[in-house]
Order: C-alpha cells, then structure tokens, then sequence
C-alpha cells in the first residue's frame, strides 16, 4: 500500500502543574497471600500503539509499570510494560470478568473441599457451604479469597482446567496477546503469566461493566443490605489514598512480589495504572497518576475541523463522522495520512489520524469511507482538490 502526503499541524500545549494530591486517612490491612487478613471499614492494527515510542519522564520502583487512558487506549507512560511476568491475584480481574459474563448470579454455588483447602488469601468458606455467584466476586475482589476463586471455576468451567480454557479463550477474544492463564486466582504457576500492557487492557474492558465497577471500587457491603452470609471490607488501600480511584486489584506472591491494578477518574475518562513486582505499590501508583496528571492535557478533535486545517481539504466530505481524542504534552503534531488504492467503498479504511511527538507515533485512529469513491477522486484528495459532495 503506498502512503501520500501526510500533513502536520504542529500544536503547542502549555500545561499548569496541578496541586499535589493529598492523602486521605486509610485505616491499615494486610492482604493477599497473608491469611490473616485486617477488614478495613476487536479493532485493526491501525489503532495500535507501539510502546516504544512512549517517552517517560520518571522511572519508578517497579520491575513494570503502564498507565493507560480507557477511552483511547493511548499509554502515558510505561516502564518494562510489555515483559513476560507472573501477576498474583490481579488474574482474579479476569475471573471476576468470565464470571459476570458467563454464570448466573443468583445461582447457588456449593463450596467443595477443594476450594475450602485452597492456601493462600481465603475468605474462609467452610466445604459444603452454598454461596450465591454474586456473593463470591465480592469475597474474589473484596477479599481475594481463593477460595471464591476455586468455587467460582468450579461452577462455571466445571473444574480449574475447564475454567482457564474459558479465561485463554476469553484473553484472546480481548487481544491479549503475552498472556496464559491456568487458575483462577494466580498462585505460582509456570504456565501462568501475563504483562503490565496485557492487564491495562484487560482492566480497560472490564471498567465498561458496570457490575465490575461496582464492586472492585466501593469498600465495604453488609449482609443485612445484600442479603449475604456475611459482611464484606476491601482491602484495597488504593481506594482510600486517591480520592478519585474506582479500583480495581491487588496481588501478591513470592514470585510475583507486590503488584497493584488501579483505576482512577480523571477529566471523564479512567486512567489505568498497573505495577507489577513493586514493594512500594502505593506510593508509586500515586507517582504514577500525578504524573499523568500534572503533564497530560486531554483533548477531542473533530475529524473534519482537522482536514479543514490540512492539505486535504476535500477530505471532510467522503469519511464518516469522528472525533479524535488524545492525551498531550508538551509540543506534538497532529498529522493526516491518506493511502491511495484502486477505488473505496463504503466503509473501507481511507488514511488515519495520528498523533506525534518527536518523530514518534503515540496514538492513531483509522479514517473510514462513508460513501463509494473512484480512483480519480482518491487522487483528488490526494492531490488537495475539490470533490463533489
């Protein structure tokens, strides 16, 4: 496929630093694989993103870290985002996503002597027990019970090996490309792994469920209001220390070491952290969102105000309505691109939008056909003529 012309609209943001996010009071908990837990009260390529060319101001006492923006999907920052490495009980974002998709929420759920005597983090369901689905994802997210994740499998794949084929199934549906699952809950296991980018995304689609986002981002929830066994408290301190966070996950394993997936609204999208393998887990998410904060500003640009602005004028006229929304910093250029084959039609893929900074592509969104056009007219466009409407 041959490229032409591609234009630069050279923008330059000045950003203000905003005020240094204080600490809300937090009661402490200890979590994960610590069984004496503290209650505390499908798109193209085209629209890909190569990590590389993420520049990053700071660095981070983390073996790997991204924060990635939900709407766009653009990274912000990464560090090591896309190495191969174990992820503790953030997997359980995934178990609690296959379950709300897959199971019946207020199907009764036998607790087995196989999830009873899971080690590690445990709600502490007794063997024939019965809990309904609804009530185990809070012991999953709240508690990071594994117990809830055994049940949960049990239920829904009929046994651990048939629920991670599900999960793999479900991974890959999501494009997660560096990721194998094989348990519910994320203990040690060779075979078990994923990477900083592969759970962002992850976490992105599993914030469009609005069952999820309630329950990873509230704190706590008693029986007498939900009608459960017993009273659940989150103990993720995240939602305590940012006052915006809305999730998501901690894990921890002795291989994994320390990790934490958070969610946090800002300027009416949510900015996805994840930091793997980081004993600090706390403060450097909050490094990491005030990083984001204080240098990205995040705007929405009509497609057709931009071509108005660029040598291809006509443009406009023959691609479907768009916005182009991105996180920027600093001096960048937006730049259109237009490919030109033998005729398009209606719905084809004509050029895309781009967003650079340095030489470096940080985000790009396909321009789609909204009507048939000939040869003559692509090459219209290409050459910055009129086109009938």
């Amino acid at each position: 496929m041959m490229k032409f012309k591609i234009i630069g609209i050279t923008l330059s943001l000045f950003l203000m630093i905003s005020q240094l996010l204080s600490n809300c009071v937090y009661a402490q908990c200890f979590e994960d694989e610590d069984e004496n837990d503290i209650a505390i009260i499908e798109d193209y390529k085209i629209d890909d993103v190569d990590m590389s060319n993420v520049m990053s101001d700071i660095k981070v006492s983390a073996r790997n870290a991204i924060a990635l923006d939900s709407k766009t999907k653009q990274v912000l920052f990464e560090q090591n985002a896309d190495e191969i490495v174990p992820m503790a009980s953030t997997t359980k974002i995934l178990t609690a996503l296959v379950a709300i998709t897959h199971g019946n929420l207020d199907r009764e759920v036998t607790i087995s002597k196989n999830a009873a005597s899971i080690r590690g983090s445990k709600v502490g369901y007794v063997a024939g027990e019965k809990i309904r689905l609804r009530e185990l994802l809070y012991g999953l997210m709240y508690k990071s019970g594994n117990d809830a994740a055994i049940a949960i499998a049990e239920d829904i794949g009929g046994s651990i090996e048939g629920f991670a084929k599900i999960m793999n199934d479900y991974a890959i549906s999501l494009g997660l490309i560096n990721s194998h699952f094989e348990s519910p809950h994320g203990l040690d296991s060779p075979k078990h792994y994923t990477c900083a980018y592969d759970l962002a995304l992850l976490t992105t689609k599993a914030m469009e469920n609005d069952l999820f986002c309630q329950i990873c981002g509230t704190k706590t929830i008693t029986r007498d209001t939900s009608n459960f066994t017993r009273d659940y408290n989150n103990i993720n301190k995240i939602l305590y220390r940012i006052p915006q966070a809305n999730g998501v996950k901690t894990g921890y394993t002795g291989q994994a070491g320390k990790c934490l997936v958070s969610s946090v609204k800002h300027e009416g999208r949510n900015i996805i952290i994840v930091v793997l393998n980081c004993s600090d887990r706390w403060n450097v998410t909050e490094k990491i969102y005030k990083y984001v904060a204080d240098n990205y500003c995040f705007k929405s640009d009509n497609i057709k105000d931009i071509t108005k602005s660029s040598e291809f004028i006509s443009l406009g006229s023959v691609i479907e309505e768009c916005d182009f929304e991105y996180g920027f910093k600093g001096e960048g250029a937006i730049e259109l691109e237009v490919f030109n084959t033998i005729n398009k039609n209606s719905g084809d893929i004509i050029g895309k939008v781009a967003l650079n900074s340095n030489g470096e592509e940080l985000l790009k969104k396909k321009l789609i056909c909204k009507k048939d056009i000939s040869q003559n007219e692509c090459d219209e466009i290409v050459n910055g003529e009129s086109t009938n409407n």
